[in-house]
């Protein structure tokens, strides 16, 4: 539950306090490395949100969380300083899907790809993207079922070429 909490502040809208610890209490440092921080500039300004690597140059994410300039962010322990660990990528292209809906939050998952809404997980696997909640990171949450969503991630992906490994 902590950690739902906590992963829930990254996706909460802005002025929420996204990067706060709401509820819950601080991670080991770096013991959830394919978490990542989205830094978007948007029409109504800066927005953060969260994500998480499903391949090392996807993060999938609330589609909510588009905008013009994204910067993924991974291996970040606190947000609020630059870290030694950190990596940042603009990201090239993101993906909504195609059937998302503003007004409803429906289909509410967009993937993010880049050079290289935060997870709910269970067991070890990711089983949604928070896609909206109390404002405070309070329960309950909605979230986008990644499972139902698999199909038109493995799609989207293969469109896209690996990178190169060197």
């Amino acid at each position: 539950m902590p950690l739902l909490l906590l992963l829930m502040a990254f996706l909460l809208p802005p002025g929420a306090g996204a990067g706060e610890i709401i509820g819950g209490r601080e991670a080991r440092p770096h013991s959830h490395p394919y978490m990542a921080f989205l830094r978007i500039q948007s029409p109504n300004g800066l927005l953060a949100c969260g994500g998480f690597l499903v391949r090392n140059d996807f993060v999938l994410t609330a589609a909510h969380c588009w905008g013009r300039t994204i910067t993924v962010i991974m291996g970040a322990h606190n947000i609020q300083r630059r870290e030694r660990t950190q990596q940042h990528t603009r990201a090239l292209r993101a993906i909504r899907h195609p059937g998302y809906n503003p007004q409803t939050t429906r289909n509410d998952i967009m993937l993010v790809q880049g050079d290289s809404g935060g997870p709910l997980v269970c067991n070890g696997v990711a089983q949604g993207i928070v896609s909206y909640g109390d404002r405070r990171g309070t329960p309950p949450a909605v979230f986008t079922r990644v499972k139902s969503f698999m199909p038109w991630i493995n799609r989207t992906m293969r469109r896209f070429k690996q990178p190169c490994q060197t």
